[in-house]
C-alpha cells in the first residue's frame, strides 16, 4: 500500500537521444523541473542530459496531492505587502501563464476545475477575505463564497475563495508526457543515474533540480532549503463525486478532492506532527496517516476503505519563494528548486526560466526568485575547475 497512486499508470520507455558524449549542460532530477529545463534547451538544440536517480516524475512529481494552482505558497496579499506589489503581480500572472501552459501540453493528465480554499474558523475567513479583495484590485479572477455548499463538511468551514483557473492533475502523468517531449527534442534522459558529487561533472552548466531530494549536492542550497515531508491517503472510488474541485483548509494543512471515478485523494496533517515531518526520509508514518484516515471518513461520511498511502518530499525556503537562477559562487550551477509544497506550476516555470536564463533570455520575473537573497557569495569555483581537480 505505501506507494503512489499516480505512479501506477502504464510506463513507456522514454526514447533514447541519438548522441553520446558531453552534454553543454547536465540538469540533476527527473521531475517536472529538470523535464521542463531539458525541453526548453533541447528545443534550441542545446546538447543537455537528464540524470535521474529513480525513473522521471518518481519524487515529489508523483507524490503530491495533485492540484495545479495558480500563485505560490504564500497568499496573494501577504506576498503583495512583503515584496510590493508590482512583483507579486508579476509572480502570480507568471504561474497563471504556466499553467496555461501545463495545461496545453498535458492533455488528459489535467482538468480545469478551479480550486476551492476554505475557512475553518473567523481568523482564517478573514485572511481569505483579505486575500480575496487583493486578488480584485489587481485585476486577478477570484470568488467568494460565504457558505461553501457540497460534500460532507458544508457546515464546518465559515467560507471559501474560488480560484477559477486552478484545476486538479494526474501527476506523474503529466510529467511522463514532460519527459517524452523532452527526450523527443533531443535531451537525454538518462534513468537510474544518481549525482553523487557536481565534482564528477565535466560541463559548462548543471541544473540542481531535485527540490527538496537533493541535500548533499550543495552545502549552499542544503542551507536555504529544508526537506518537508507531505504524506497522501487515496480511497477506494466513493458512490458519490462530492468534492469536484482541488479544496484547501486549515492554511493548507489539510487538503483533498476526488479523482474522475471519484476515489478520494486527501493529504496533509503535518501539524499533527511538525517536528517529525521535517524530514527527507520518504516514509509513511502512524500519527500523520491515523489522522488522513479519519479526516477521510469525515470527508466521506462514512468509513472508507484505504487503497494506497505514501510520502513525498518538498523543499522549503524561509520567505516561501523558490530559488531560480545562478547560485552564488559557483560559476556554472543552477539552482531550480524550493517550492514550499508548490511544485506542479512553479516547477514548471522554473525549468524553463532557468534554461532561458542559460540561453541569455532572462526573465525579469525571476528577479524575486534569485538564489542570491538566501545565498551568501562563496569563493567562486566553475565546473570545468571542479572536474579538472577531481581528475588530478
Amino acid at each position: 500500500m505505501s506507494h503512489s497512486y499516480w505512479l501506477e499508470d502504464p510506463v513507456e520507455p522514454l526514447p533514447r537521444a541519438a548522441w553520446e558524449g558531453r552534454a553543454d549542460v547536465i540538469v540533476i532530477g527527473g521531475g517536472v523541473t529538470g523535464c521542463a529545463c531539458a525541453l526548453a534547451l533541447a528545443g534550441k538544440g542545446v546538447r543537455v542530459r537528464v540524470q535521474e536517480a529513480r525513473q522521471v516524475a518518481s519524487g515529489a512529481s508523483g507524490r503530491n496531492g495533485g492540484f495545479a494552482l495558480r500563485g505560490g505558497a504564500m497568499p496573494y496579499d501577504v506576498a503583495r505587502e512583503r515584496f510590493g506589489t508590482e512583483p507579486a503581480r508579476a509572480l502570480w500572472r507568471l504561474s497563471e501563464r504556466y499553467l496555461e501552459r501545463l495545461a496545453s501540453l498535458a492533455g488528459d493528465a489535467f482538468r480545469h476545475t478551479g480550486s476551492l480554499r476554505l475557512a475553518a474558523d473567523e481568523a482564517e475567513r478573514e485572511a481569505l477575505r483579505a486575500e480575496y479583495e487583493a486578488l480584485l484590485e489587481d485585476g486577478f479572477a477570484a470568488e467568494w463564497q460565504n457558505r461553501p455548499v457540497g460534500g460532507q463538511l458544508a457546515e464546518r468551514y465559515r467560507a471559501a475563495l474560488v480560484h477559477p483557473p486552478d484545476g486538479a492533475l494526474q501527476p506523474a502523468r503529466w510529467v511522463r508526457r514532460l519527459g517524452r517531449l523532452a527526450a523527443e527534442a533531443g535531451a537525454d534522459v538518462r534513468e537510474g543515474t544518481r549525482v553523487h558529487s557536481l565534482d564528477d561533472l565535466d560541463v559548462d552548466h548543471v541544473v540542481i533540480a531535485t527540490d527538496g531530494y537533493g541535500h548533499g549536492l550543495l552545502p549552499a542550497l542544503d542551507a536555504a532549503v529544508t526537506p518537508t515531508r507531505g504524506q497522501v491517503i487515496v480511497t477506494e472510488p466513493l458512490e458519490r463525486l462530492l468534492y469536484d474541485r482541488p479544496h484547501y483548509a486549515c492554511h493548507g494543512f489539510d487538503y483533498w478532492h476526488q479523482t474522475p471515478d471519484r476515489r478520494l485523494v486527501v493529504g496533509g496533517r503535518r501539524d499533527a506532527a511538525l517536528e517529525l515531518e521535517t524530514t527527507a526520509e520518504e516514509a509513511t508514518t502512524e500519527v500523520i496517516q491515523r489522522e488522513l484516515e479519519a479526516f477521510a471518513t469525515d470527508l466521506a461520511g462514512e468509513p472508507v476503505r484505504v487503497t494506497h498511502r505514501w510520502a513525498g518530499i518538498w523543499g522549503t525556503t524561509p520567505d516561501a519563494l523558490p530559488l531560480v537562477g545562478p547560485v552564488p559562487g559557483y560559476d556554472g550551477v543552477w539552482a531550480a528548486l524550493g517550492y514550499s509544497g508548490h511544485g506542479n506550476v512553479l516547477g514548471l516555470a522554473a525549468g524553463d526560466l532557468v534554461a532561458r536564463a542559460i540561453l541569455g533570455e532572462r526573465a525579469p520575473e525571476v528577479d524575486l526568485l534569485d538564489p542570491a537573497r538566501l545565498i551568501q557569495p562563496a569563493p567562486t569555483v566553475s565546473t570545468s575547475e571542479k572536474a579538472a581537480g577531481s581528475s588530478s
